[in-house]
């Protein structure tokens, strides 16, 4: 066994899957048999046998099985792996679901096709799992092997298990969690259970930097969850990785933020966060303004002073709002037209003004202390996230110069008419 996470999440589903199937037949469902030719020749008597079609009894039941509570898990772990098109292809497919979660779900009715091939009571024998686990494993890995990486989410608190987030990616609880480094779970001085990033994917020689992956994967989460919530998530000082058998190796992952706040998320919630963060990271760009807008939020949700991150949000709602030149004075209004309702957007408007005004003063050392400009720079900060949330999930239009500006366009048509 080569992939631990794997075995156990097809044996949890196999184990389901045979209580499920045994009941159905014990309510009176039947397995269909097709008739097959064993034996006989030109001079003596055709021999049949009756060979029971488990494969179509279980596809039949398809949807009866996704509602199992380990479906999903089994069907995430093996979309993670690599190799499945192979794994479909030997057995008889002869056109391969183009979609990860297509292909995984066909790949996990094969294997539990395999499990119970040529029963008709659907009791789970030891034997035949690890027959069809070993060529499931052998074909999909082959040449491969299992990475994986798991690091603490400061600042997160989950109330499921684990909450599976796709792509080989899962936040799992500290103290829920089996074979991990002791010291990523240990427990924290004000209580709260750890919350550990685990991810895990087949490498094959050739393949990127593990490490270079894992950093990105887990950044780009942190992103999303700092976008999803006003609490500064953060990731540990220090992750760990593995492959294959080998034990838990540490790495430095950077960070060492000091979280604000803590996001929980509820098992209702989890399909909105799952979403979310997929949507985020599908539409994030490499490049351009929004690019390094969000770079400039990500780095004010670092910084360990509100003075120190107010220059970073400014920046980066500049670069959005007001490519002109701060010297236009253009930016307070703007954010105002967009992150105001039409009552309150003169006080928001003075607000960015002053915030802005604050810059001067904390380069000149003579600003309030941090203590008074957190709830200032929280606020800003907050605004900065609303923009970069709707243009990513497509609230809003990119151009968020020209939305603001037909904003205030209408507002001043609409005095005009009053007047």
């Amino acid at each position: 066994m080569r992939n631990r996470q794997l075995h156990a999440a097809l044996e949890a589903f196999a184990e389901e899957a045979a209580w499920q199937l045994a009941s159905e037949t014990a309510e009176g469902a039947e397995v269909p048999f097709d008739v097959v030719e064993v034996a006989g020749g030109r001079r003596e008597p055709a021999l049949y046998c009756y060979r029971p079609l488990t494969g179509d009894f279980i596809d039949e039941r398809r949807s009866l099985l996704g509602r199992l509570p380990s479906y999903l898990p089994a069907v995430h772990a093996l979309a993670a792996c690599g190799g499945l098109d192979a794994y479909l292809v030997a057995h008889g497919a002869t056109r391969v679901p183009g979609h990860d979660r297509l292909r995984a779900e066909e790949a996990l009715r094969v294997f539990l096709t395999r499990v119970f091939e040529d029963s008709t009571d659907f009791v789970l024998s030891r034997e035949r799992f690890a027959a069809a686990y070993e060529e499931l494993e052998r074909t999909v890995m082959e040449g491969r092997a299992l990475i994986e990486v798991v690091a603490p989410v400061l600042g997160l608190a989950i109330e499921s298990e684990r909450v599976e987030l796709g792509q080989g990616l899962a936040l799992v609880r500290g103290d829920k969690a089996q074979d991990v480094p002791a010291d990523a779970v240990r427990e924290h001085e004000d209580g709260h259970v750890t919350v550990l990033a685990h991810l895990s994917w087949e490498g094959a020689p050739g393949d990127e930097a593990p490490l270079r992956h894992a950093q990105v994967r887990l950044r780009r989460m942190a992103t999303g969850l700092r976008l999803y919530d006003a609490a500064h998530v953060a990731l540990a000082r220090t992750a760990w990785t593995r492959t294959g058998a080998s034990g838990w190796q540490p790495f430095a992952l950077g960070g060492g933020v000091v979280p604000r706040g803590t996001l929980f998320v509820p098992a209702s919630q989890e399909d909105e966060l799952r979403a979310f963060l997929s949507l985020v990271a599908r539409r994030t760009p490499r490049s351009g303004e929004l690019a390094w807008a969000l770079r400039r939020f990500e780095m004010a949700c670092e910084r360990p002073l509100p003075s120190e991150a107010l220059t970073d949000v400014l920046l980066a709602l500049r670069a959005l709002l007001e490519p002109e030149g701060a010297h236009t004075g253009l930016l307070a209004g703007r954010v105002a037209a967009l992150c105001a309702v039409p009552e309150q957007r003169a006080q928001v408007t003075e607000r960015v003004a002053h915030l802005a005004a604050l810059e001067r003063s904390v380069v000149a050392g003579v600003a309030p202390d941090d203590e008074a400009l957190q709830p200032l720079v929280d606020e800003l900060t907050g605004w900065l996230r609303a923009l970069l949330r709707d243009v990513l999930c497509g609230h809003l239009d990119s151009d968020l110069r020209a939305v603001a500006d037909e904003m205030l366009a209408a507002d001043d048509a609409e005095q005009q008419t009053l007047a």
